[in-house]
């Protein structure tokens, strides 16, 4: 479709109302946020009004009070109430008021959670269903159905996770009638990140992830392998209504800044780390590259920016690297796409998990909107073919360590004798926008609605 017809179509559409159910929302911060919060900005350009519901109180990873002035000042969002059980969890095994629940409860491979931690997760897993966020129900259906009258909804959207707020749409539907797009940025049972339920647990938790599938409208998912699992677990709901739209990345936060110029190689990475992500295999990489004489490690820098659960903190101790090593906390979102510009290539790891090969966030969008080359540590699949169809950057098995000393020795030899690394292809990355993104929602909201 022409820029022009495209521009007609909308201008001469009947402007929907969609109400949007998520947890994450600014002051959240953090990569879960980013999507709904694009698809906020940018869906009026497509004759779709978002109207938002959301946490007034919510205990998030992280805050990030700078997204707050993303929000379209037209747009309205409303905030209710809900009962966090993370304080109380906090209580009970000891840690900081404060400290991240994500990054400091999924361990790594092999290691041990300590018997307060044993029987938080299985107070979890087993009362909490879906997630520790379902005592929100309640309160944003009663604050969903005012919404849905004083705004003349037409369409309903839910993010999840946490799958709570599909729960909450669904109660909706039920209610209303309304046309429902369920989202999913991640798949619900048997994800990384989920409880290991057992017995009456899992049968609920299945029943009511069936139930959702089954009773929207469509299911958008933010990477094809959601699809993927979602049939394989239930080849009795029809697949036909799942949409794949891409996260992409958003221009308008990617200030056009040329290649810098370090005095060191500087490689960048941003987000978190916990669990089955980990920086060991490329710093294993580099150590070993440093120990062959091959890289001076004073002629080097490794830049972690994010939340690190407290395995990984060891990893940045490394007696031989770690006087190139950077670590910071998190930090707002603009700041750390600065930092990803002023570096010369990025570092992205993929979860050394079953089922990994399909994951796609939406980092990987922005990494390659900023035209820094990446480093990619993955196994073949989703990410893998999208940094090769945009050339993006090199792709290594995370497993195979010659793979990443090549790549990275291939980086900082171009470094040193000052030759371009950056080789994307723009013609295939400017399809990767945010703004398209929203356009692929507003086009089947205004399917479901009309």
């Amino acid at each position: 479709m022409s820029a022009a017809c495209s521009i007609y179509q909308n201008q001469h559409r009947t402007l929907k109302n969609l109400l949007i159910i998520a947890y994450y929302f600014p002051p959240s911060g953090g990569p879960g946020v980013q999507r709904v919060l694009k698809f906020v900005k940018y869906l009026r350009e497509f004759q779709v009004r978002p109207v938002v519901l959301t946490v007034a109180n919510g205990d998030f990873p992280a805050r990030d009070e700078s997204l707050l002035h993303e929000i379209p000042t037209d747009v309205k969002v409303y905030r209710t109430f809900i009962p966090e059980p993370y304080t109380l969890y906090r209580k009970f095994t000891g840690k900081p008021e404060g400290t991240p629940v994500d990054v400091n409860t999924i361990p790594k491979p092999g290691e041990k959670a300590s018997l307060t931690e044993q029987v938080s997760e299985f107070v979890r897993s087993n009362f909490f269903i879906p997630d520790a966020r379902i005592g929100w129900h309640p309160y944003a259906v009663k604050k969903g159905l005012e919404i849905i009258e004083s705004e003349k909804i037409d369409c309903i959207y839910s993010s999840s996770p946490p799958y709570t707020c599909s729960v909450i749409a669904r109660t909706l539907k039920k209610k209303t009638g309304l046309p429902w797009i369920a989202g999913f940025r991640d798949p619900w049972s048997g994800f990384l990140s989920t409880p290991v339920r057992h017995g009456l647990a899992k049968k609920i938790d299945l029943s009511l992830e069936h139930d959702v599938f089954q009773d929207c409208d469509r299911m958008e998912v933010a990477w094809q392998g959601i699809i993927k699992n979602f049939a394989a677990k239930y080849p009795d709901v029809n697949t036909e209504k799942c949409l794949h739209i891409e996260n992409g990345f958003d221009e308008e936060d990617i200030p056009n800044l040329p290649p810098p110029k370090n005095q060191k190689f500087t490689v960048c990475y941003t987000g978190s780390m916990y669990g089955k992500r980990s920086p060991k295999q490329f710093l294993d990489a580099v150590k070993t590259l440093v120990t062959q004489g091959k890289v001076d490690v004073q002629k080097i820098k490794l830049k972690f920016i994010g939340r690190f659960g407290a395995s990984i903190l060891p990893f940045f101790e490394d007696e031989t690297l770690q006087s190139a090593i950077e670590v910071k906390s998190y930090m707002p979102h603009s700041e750390s796409v600065l930092e990803l510009l002023r570096s010369d290539a990025l570092l992205l790891v993929v979860d050394d998990a079953a089922g990994s090969e399909e994951i796609v966030p939406g980092k990987v969008f922005e990494y390659i909107g900023t035209s820094r080359p990446t480093i990619t540590l993955a196994l073949d699949g989703a990410i893998s073919r999208l940094i090769r169809e945009t050339n993006a950057g090199q792709v290594a098995n995370f497993n195979k360590q010659p793979e990443i000393e090549a790549i990275f020795l291939d980086y900082y030899q171009r470094f040193l004798e000052q030759q371009p690394l950056w080789q994307g292809n723009p013609n295939l990355i400017k399809k990767y926008t945010r703004r398209e993104s929203s356009r692929k929602l507003a086009e089947l909201v205004h399917l479901l609605s009309e």
